[in-house]
């Protein structure tokens, strides 16, 4: 075979190859057309046969990219036309995913009536929910719990969408989480947090305090041992740390290493952090299980004003 003619084969089977993953250039247009809600356009080339679910080479669909730029009369025509919402992207990504991440409340209304799967997961494991819960998308939220979602699923490094709100300082969602059947203590993600210790390593305060109304274990400890207090400190979190103290936190638990709140604050230097403990009556005379002291890690660290409150709170002590 000539050189020109294998090149015109190769040429050809490519096209063919395209065309067959939806990426004719009609196919392409309406795609195009979806996302500039074009509705003119589109009806005119599906009316010329073109698959109303053809879809580019990571998988998505006209109907995902009209969701992606909330366009809402795209949206009504490719679902009126038989558009599937729940075919999956390469990504795992659905038309219902698509819509949580952009927010669009009224287009996940019309993907739930047209039995959106509200079980599916993106590769990082969040469905609809989460996605939802993360974002702080309460109208949305509210949806998809009176659908049947569970409040209680975890992604792949086992955080819930309570934990994700929790992350993200949404408390109106995690309590309409909770009020859905959400587990505050389990289940617990990859390194045995809560959704308040979580709420706590962010510095979330308004999620602890709504976690701690609705019941949340405030001593709850991680797979480390570590408590709310401890990772709110470690974080140089001062407000989290003051609100979990005032709620009665045990300010003197230590860890698995035998580390309390006053060593965090002293091993990250804080001296707002070790002055908010000692005044509370943190215990400077425990051991972690090397068998330093608080003033033995400041030392350690060479923080001078850290030193200085650690040893005014061992004369006190020594005086009493």
């Amino acid at each position: 075979m000539k050189p020109v003619s294998i090149l015109l084969f190769v040429f050809s089977l490519l096209l063919a190859i395209t065309a067959q993953a939806g990426d004719s250039a009609r196919e392409k247009e309406f795609r195009i057309a979806a996302s500039l809600d074009d509705t003119e356009t589109m009806t005119r080339l599906l009316g010329q046969g073109v698959d109303v679910n053809s879809a580019n080479k990571f998988g998505k669909t006209a109907l995902m990219m009209a969701i992606e730029n909330n366009n809402l009369d795209a949206t009504v025509l490719l679902l009126a036309r038989g558009a599937d919402v729940n075919i999956v992207t390469v990504a795992k990504c659905t038309a219902l995913t698509f819509a949580a991440e952009n927010g669009h409340d009224a287009i996940t209304a019309l993907l739930l009536e047209r039995g959106a799967d509200i079980t599916v997961r993106t590769r990082a494991g969040w469905d609809a929910l989460t996605i939802a819960s993360r974002y702080g998308l309460t109208d949305m939220v509210e949806q998809l719990l009176y659908k049947g979602a569970d409040p209680n699923s975890q992604d792949k490094h086992g955080r819930s969408a309570l934990m994700h709100a929790a992350e993200k300082g949404h408390p109106e969602v995690a309590a309409m989480l909770i009020k859905s059947g959400a587990n505050m203590e389990v289940p617990r993600d990859k390194d045995g947090a809560t959704a308040l210790i979580i709420a706590a390593d962010r510095g979330r305060t308004k999620v602890i305090d709504h976690l701690l109304e609705l019941g949340a274990n405030i001593d709850a400890v991680d797979s480390d041992g570590a408590s709310a207090l401890i990772w709110a400190i470690g974080q140089d979190h001062f407000a989290a740390a003051e609100h979990l103290i005032d709620r009665g936190t045990n300010i003197d638990l230590q860890d698995t290493d035998g580390i309390s709140a006053l060593m965090e604050a002293a091993s990250a230097r804080s001296e707002d952090m070790v002055q908010l403990l000692l005044e509370n009556g943190a215990d400077p005379q425990l051991k972690d299980r090397k068998g330093r002291t608080a003033l033995d890690i400041a030392r350690k660290r060479r923080n001078p004003h850290v030193i200085e409150r650690l040893v005014e709170a061992e004369q006190k002590r020594v005086v009493h």
